[in-house]
């Protein structure tokens, strides 16, 4: 259990995001009911980097409130509707400065109450439930070790004390990459500017190395790691088993969800779609209306062995589009 009080941060805005935010919200409530942790909404506001007004109005942000959810506004400056995956790093600063912090994609469901986990707030990590989507090298090109040294050096950080050497050199799971679902650190101020500045030197200098490489959209998790192993955090230990596990679910989208998540997850989702409050606002949204009262969620899951996946998630969503099921 972590005695420390923190802070649990997701990103909120008028569209899928608002549903997702509400199931977040009330999985966290339902799963955790005497949960410490305050849960603090990201609302970028209104300016020339979106179109139209982002923010989450009507049901959907009193249903929020109700469920004890603060909204801070923040203003996107670097990146907003052109790379949306931006607004988990310009909106840290928008948090308590000092405050310790847990950040979540917002397409996350909680089957267990959060003091099952020991968070070390002075070692930042993040998820590692991720594959090797970045950097893809060229035949003729730099490997996996030149990219990322060249990163490392261009931050002027130690790279070889960020590999895992019981994996095989070139072997992408070897250099630190973590899937951007969920981080932590003991202050969301200090841990955003180094987010920024890093993706920001990134897309805008990016190393020779890296000519090659298509950075979006995986920007975010190429600085990640970068600013984890800056202010001398890494890969997660035991202690935060849960996350990604019986504590925590990153579903992604709601078909992936019922292709391959537990049945605690699919219980859920679908306890809080059938709660007369939520449902008023969650059958606004066509994936639950499709994969939770129409039934195609359990069509789906009927297609795959949780026990036998698919090692590529690829192969799932393809499985899923040949019978038309597939959705965002």
């Amino acid at each position: 259990m972590t005695d420390r009080p923190f802070n649990v941060f997701i990103i909120g805005q008028n569209n899928r995001l608002q549903y997702e935010a509400v199931l977040f919200a009330a999985s966290l409530r339902k799963a955790d009911p005497a949960a410490r942790a305050r849960l603090f909404i990201g609302e970028p506001v209104p300016n020339h980097l979106w179109d139209g007004d982002p923010r989450i109005t009507g049901p959907a942000r009193a249903l929020l409130e109700d469920l004890g959810a603060t909204f801070v506004p923040f203003e996107a400056r670097e990146f907003g509707r052109h790379y949306p995956q931006g607004n988990k790093i310009e909106a840290l600063t928008a948090l308590p400065k000092g405050e310790p912090f847990v950040f979540f994609d917002t397409d996350t469901l909680f089957t267990g109450p959060l003091d099952r986990l020991v968070f070390d707030f002075d070692r930042p990590s993040a998820s590692m439930r991720r594959e090797g989507t970045w950097p893809i090298p060229e035949l003729y090109g730099p490997g996996y070790t030149g990219i990322w040294k060249s990163l490392y050096d261009r931050f002027g950080l130690d790279f070889d004390s960020s590999l895992d050497l019981a994996l095989p050199d070139e072997y992408w799971g070897r250099y630190l990459y973590f899937n951007a679902g969920w981080f932590f650190y003991r202050c969301p101020h200090e841990f955003g500017a180094r987010f920024l500045s890093y993706a920001c030197e990134i897309r805008d200098n990016p190393p020779p190395e890296l000519v090659c490489q298509t950075l979006w959209p995986w920007l975010d998790q190429i600085a990640l790691p970068l600013v984890i192993h800056s202010l001398g955090g890494g890969r997660p230990g035991p202690d935060l088993a849960g996350l990604d596990g019986d504590v925590s679910c990153h579903y992604r989208l709601l078909p992936l969800l019922y292709a391959r998540e537990s049945d605690a997850a699919v219980a859920m989702l679908e306890e809080i779609c059938n709660t007369q409050k939520y449902k008023k606002v969650l059958r606004e949204h066509q994936p639950v209306k499709k994969m939770v009262f129409r039934g195609d969620g359990a069509r789906i899951r009927s297609m795959f062995d949780r026990a036998d996946l698919p090692r590529r998630e690829q192969a799932i969503r393809n499985a899923i589009k040949r019978e038309g099921l597939w959705l965002r």
